[in-house]
């Protein structure tokens, strides 16, 4: 299947286009929303756009990252896409929480630090970045094999009782 638009291609099987913010209101919500549907893996830092999430096919992967103090200080709202997918028939396939970032001048617990955090920027680690990359394009490759051979056999297998 493929979908062309604006001198784009988007392929089922192979896809990988990272999308800014500024890009995805530009495409239009058609190309959005078809972009979606047709995602193995969402890349993204925490935040609203991961809403899109649920224009994801099921047995889709999420991969999140989340900027310097988040977990001490975002509470359960930080774990909504996890559950968001959970409940969609997704696999969240962890976070990364970024150990780096700008220093907060109160106590790392207080709760004014939230707003410097909360706008940082987010980096990652390569090497850890890489291998988690690299577990879950291979449990993807895995679980896309396992349906394309069982679609396979439910074809072949049809019943001719006629």
């Amino acid at each position: 299947m493929l979908l062309k638009s604006k001198n784009k291609a988007i392929t089922k099987y192979a896809l990988i286009k990272l999308l800014t913010y500024n890009e995805s209101k530009t495409i239009g919500d058609y190309f959005q929303v078809k972009m979606m549907s047709l995602t193995d893996i969402l890349v993204s830092t925490h935040g609203a756009q991961l809403t899109n999430m649920f224009l994801m096919n099921k047995n889709s992967s999420v991969m999140e990252f989340f900027p310097k103090g988040w977990l001490k200080l975002a509470g359960v709202g930080q774990y909504v896409y996890h559950w968001m997918a959970s409940w969609s028939g997704m696999r969240h396939q962890g976070a990364w929480r970024d150990p780096d970032g700008d220093e907060c001048p109160y106590a790392e617990d207080d709760r004014r630090c939230m707003s410097i955090y909360k706008n940082g920027k987010v980096g990652f680690n390569e090497t850890y970045f890489s291998e988690w990359a690299r577990d879950v394009l291979n449990e993807v490759k895995i679980r896309k094999l396992e349906e394309a051979a069982s679609k396979t056999i439910a074809s072949t297998s049809a019943c001719a009782c006629g």
